[in-house]
């Protein structure tokens, strides 16, 4: 049953990554922001149901034209262009941590496991879909989509355990 104060939680996130998705630094075709830290972070606090419903919302507003994407983007022009499946992967990136997160706890080690997983997740998705669209091979992808975020990624999975850790108990207090 979905209750009330889940929706409101999982819209709140949804509107977090719409927040942190402005927070970029356009470096290229896919600029770096910070959704990854409010992915991380619904999951952790939300759970796999309902932080990956957060996220989703967060994609299907962002598809029917809202500007909730980089660079006040939105529509389904950027879902297909070369950062959609970066996009798309929020979704994916968020089920996958967050089932990792329920079926084996949130202590850190675990958390910083699972965001890894993630990530993985989020690159595979968004390289390839980004090879396609723009017919690039792996090795002239990965310069430009994957290896200058990687600093920024760790910086996120720190971020985010911090905030699961400091948060979870305030959050889940009325469940």
């Amino acid at each position: 049953m979905i209750n009330t104060r889940m929706l409101v939680l999982c819209a709140l996130f949804a509107a977090i990554s719409a927040v942190l998705s402005q927070l970029a630094i356009p470096i290229g075709p896919v600029p770096i922001n910070f959704v990854h830290a409010s992915i991380f972070t619904a999951v952790g606090l939300l759970g796999t149901k309902y932080g990956t419903i957060s996220q989703t919302i967060f994609v299907l507003m962002g598809a029917v034209g809202f500007p909730v994407f980089s660079g006040f983007s939105g529509g389904i022009g950027v879902i297909l262009g070369p950062v959609g499946g970066f996009i798309i992967s929020y979704i994916f990136c968020g089920l996958a941590a967050g089932l990792i997160m329920e079926r084996f706890g949130r202590s850190i080690k675990v958390l910083v496991i699972a965001m890894y997983v993630g990530w993985v997740v989020t690159y595979v998705l968004g390289v390839a879909w980004f090879m396609h669209m723009t017919n690039t091979s792996l090795a002239a992808a990965l310069p430009v989509v994957m290896l200058p975020f990687l600093p920024g990624d760790a910086l996120k999975v720190v971020v985010s355990v911090v905030l699961i850790n400091r948060l979870h108990t305030i959050v889940n207090a009325q469940k």
